[in-house]
């Protein structure tokens, strides 16, 4: 079955930021009487700029109109609006061109920057980034890679031919293939395939690999000999996600007692701010293969980075 194209948002970018979307909720026993009343109680932090905004009719309905402070709460609607931006510190924003043409860009994503807006990053993600400094509205990302994760990062140019290129990822005809550098475990039967259930909900920084029917998998090889430095001893892995869960190589090298290094959260969560730029994740998205669904052309987009292997020792 053919999946709905979401409605359009009624309000228009702003410098590069999509509105805020608030999805009202249908089924509760005791629904808000307003839109206002709804808005306060679940966002108390924002309540002076939710005020200031009602005050100047900037949160509207899926229509547009403006909603006043006594606007009746409908289950199941929406409301819009702009939020103030966080002030946010200077993240990496090199994003060299790996490819483009009137429907796809390519970039070379850099550590620490995350792909798209989220918690105290807005302005400083790859997406708004790539919007600003090149004009273009309608950039819209077709996968995500996790914040620490470099590499090849994909974005429709052109929202008419957007879900020909999800189609591909969901119909996994998009050949992945990442580099880890993790922790070396003499013994580890290489090449392997490794299948788990993974999940991972708000509750939790962390994905978690549980029970049940498999819904990730990931073939494992070796891809160097292991190297030696001032902290230990490491492996070089090329590692292909056959599905695509939240963190699922990490999740899956941990399990294998081989955590990517300097990763802060596989095996444990590492306490805030511990994270330092200079020992990135150590995790690149090397390639991509797919063929381009409009032009039919095969394209095959490389990442120019390198990850931490000692070959300058």
């Amino acid at each position: 079955m053919r999946r709905r194209r979401p409605a359009p948002a009624p309000l228009p970018l702003r410098d590069g930021v999509d509105p805020v979307r608030v999805r009202l909720p249908a089924g509760e026993a005791e629904a808000p009487g307003t839109v206002r009343d709804h808005l306060l109680n679940r966002f108390p932090a924002s309540a002076p700029e939710l005020e200031e905004l009602f005050a100047c009719g900037g949160i509207v309905d899926d229509a547009g109109r403006p909603l006043s402070p006594g606007a009746p709460f409908r289950p199941g609607a929406s409301v819009w609006y702009h939020r103030a931006l966080p002030e946010e510190p200077e993240l990496p924003g090199d994003l060299p061109v790996l490819f483009e043409d009137e429907w796809l860009l390519a970039v070379d994503k850099p550590h620490g920057l995350p792909t798209t807006p989220r918690g105290g990053f807005v302005a400083q993600s790859a997406l708004v980034k790539l919007r600003r400094s090149r004009g273009e509205d309608r950039l819209s990302p077709l996968h995500r890679l996790d914040r620490g994760t470099a590499g090849v990062l994909l974005l429709s140019r052109d929202p008419a031919t957007r879900g020909r290129f999800q189609s591909l990822f969901q119909a996994r005809a998009v050949g992945k293939e990442y580099e880890a550098v993790a922790e070396h475990r003499p013994g580890l039967d290489l090449p392997r395939l490794v299948e788990s259930r993974i999940v991972k909900d708000r509750t939790s920084l962390q994905a978690r690999e549980v029970p049940g029917p498999v819904n990730a998998r990931t073939v494992l090889e070796a891809a160097g000999p292991p190297f030696t430095d001032a902290e230990g001893t490491w492996a070089r892995y090329a590692v292909r996600p056959e599905t695509g869960r939240t963190h699922q190589i990490r999740v899956h090298l941990a399990g294998l007692g081989v955590p990517v290094r300097h990763d802060p959260l596989y095996p444990e969560v590492r306490p805030a701010g511990a994270e330092d730029p200079d020992r990135p994740l150590q995790l690149l998205a090397r390639r991509i293969a797919l063929v381009h669904p409009v032009t039919g052309v095969p394209l095959v987009l490389e990442s120019r980075r390198a990850l931490m292997t000692g070959d300058a020792a």
